[in-house]
């Protein structure tokens, strides 16, 4: 099973990441977490760009959460 850590959210701010990248850390923090909605913020239809806010709750491990 995939395991999304606390500090892999500091991952999720680097810059430049492939999307493919992005997509398995995203994909791993929705699957940790116990309840998780997303809302899209704003798109664009002009230029295709867009804004998804993800807003949840991980599993809490007492290890995981103690290094953050």
């Amino acid at each position: 099973m995939p395991r999304f850590r606390v500090q892999d959210f500091y991952f999720l701010e680097k810059s430049p990441t492939s999307p493919h990248s992005i997509r398995n850390k995203i994909s791993d923090l929705i699957f940790c977490s116990t309840w998780s909605k997303a809302k899209v913020d704003s798109i664009n239809p002009d230029t295709g760009e867009y804004r998804v806010v993800l807003t949840g709750t991980l599993e809490k491990e007492d290890s995981k959460w103690d290094e953050f």
